[in-house]
């Protein structure tokens, strides 16, 4: 359930960041020993705001699981970019996979550290993925009329100042042919007084919406837990001030692998005018081993938790972020899983459907046998 809607919270708290387990009250000592561990190799970040949604007696909570690093972490399983996102960059910080949408990545890091991320290669050393200059974005957008949405991304557009974002978002949108600027972040969730005590993001927001760009916040949260009230604050501030927010997730091993969980999820999101766009498959990245869950069960998981709800929160789409483009997974019975292209590299595979011998074992589309 969702609080009462109100004016926006305001608290002169900030909140501190902490990068090492002696720095972190009260946590448990296989805890420490995880992250000290596992992040010599995959970077640790966290706040004292979502550092204090986790119930350090409960070694299972989904709040600790989402960013307290897990040894298992380290078993030899996957690939760093999973989804051979290299194969699309056109200029540096610049993804360019499907025709309408360029991806710009504009910060190389994030406010937390989510330990399942698929672009965690971002935050290791001599990664250079990320234009410390946007120059060749913007031209690269300019020239390209076929792009109408830009998605911000990263890392995380909102752990830059607006200061810093202003300019970014203005100069995409002067640009008569985008349509729409999506800024992809889990701020809300990490650290949400970050923008309900920002009003030089909430103007401009209403700035560039009044001028004719749509704005969206694609919001991550993963577990009905994260919906704190300042988050849900958070939410509203961003839709008062006219953007589009919508959520999107993985399905996590630990966290939302629950049909009941992802149900409370999906109704509670769709009640605060945030409704879930995408339910992702995990995607074989390194690092990700303890997080996965097998494609079958995925989909079952999901299927049981849509059923539950109402028309508005069926809307949700469950899909793998392919090499070759967004695949929906649209069914399965005891022979078959049934799969179509929502969105494809290749235009001549937009739409195509595809039947795949079912196999409980199979994570990823690359696992698995089609039929005919």
């Amino acid at each position: 359930m969702t609080a009462p809607r109100r004016q926006p919270q305001r608290l002169p708290l900030k909140v501190r960041y902490f990068r090492t387990a002696d720095q972190i009250p009260g946590i448990p000592r296989d805890a420490a020993e995880n992250l000290d561990l596992v992040s010599q190799k995959y970077a640790f970040r966290a706040n004292d705001y979502y550092l204090d949604l986790i119930d350090w007696n409960d070694p299972d909570d989904p709040i600790r699981r989402l960013v307290i690093p897990d040894a298992a972490e380290l078993e030899d399983w996957g690939m760093l970019d999973a989804s051979d996102e290299a194969a699309n960059t056109v200029v540096q910080g610049v993804q360019h996979k499907y025709g309408d949408t360029a991806l710009v990545l504009t910060a190389a890091t994030c406010a937390s550290y989510c330990r399942y991320c698929f672009r965690k290669r971002l935050f290791m050393r001599h990664n250079e993925e990320v234009a410390r200059d946007l120059s060749p974005a913007f031209a690269y957008v300019a020239h390209h009329r076929e792009i109408t949405d830009i998605l911000l991304t990263g890392g995380d557009p909102l752990v830059l100042s607006t200061d810093r974002l202003s300019p970014i978002v203005k100069r995409f949108a002067a640009m008569p042919h985008v349509g729409t600027i999506r800024i992809g972040s889990k701020i809300p969730a990490f650290n949400p007084q970050r923008i309900v005590d920002d009003e030089d993001l909430h103007d401009l927001i209403e700035e560039t919406v009044a001028a004719g760009t749509a704005v969206y916040l694609m919001a991550h949260f993963d577990h009905p837990r994260e919906l704190t009230e300042m988050a849900q604050n958070a939410i509203w501030a961003v839709q008062d001030a006219g953007a589009h927010v919508v959520n999107q997730c993985p399905l996590i091993r630990g966290v939302n692998d629950d049909d009941m969980v992802l149900t409370e999820l999906f109704e509670t999101a769709t009640a605060l005018g945030m409704p879930q766009y995408y339910l992702f498959q995990g995607r074989p990245t390194a690092g990700n081993a303890p997080f996965e869950v097998p494609l079958v069960e995925s989909f079952e998981i999901f299927d049981r938790a849509r059923r539950r709800c109402s028309g508005l929160s069926r809307r949700v789409r469950f899909a793998m972020s392919h090499a070759s483009g967004k695949i929906e997974v649209v069914g399965v019975n005891e022979q078959h899983i049934f799969l179509r292209y929502h969105r494809a590299k290749d235009p001549d595979l937009e739409s195509r459907v595809i039947v795949c011998k079912r196999d409980d074992e199979a994570y990823w589309f690359d696992d698995l046998e089609a039929v005919g």
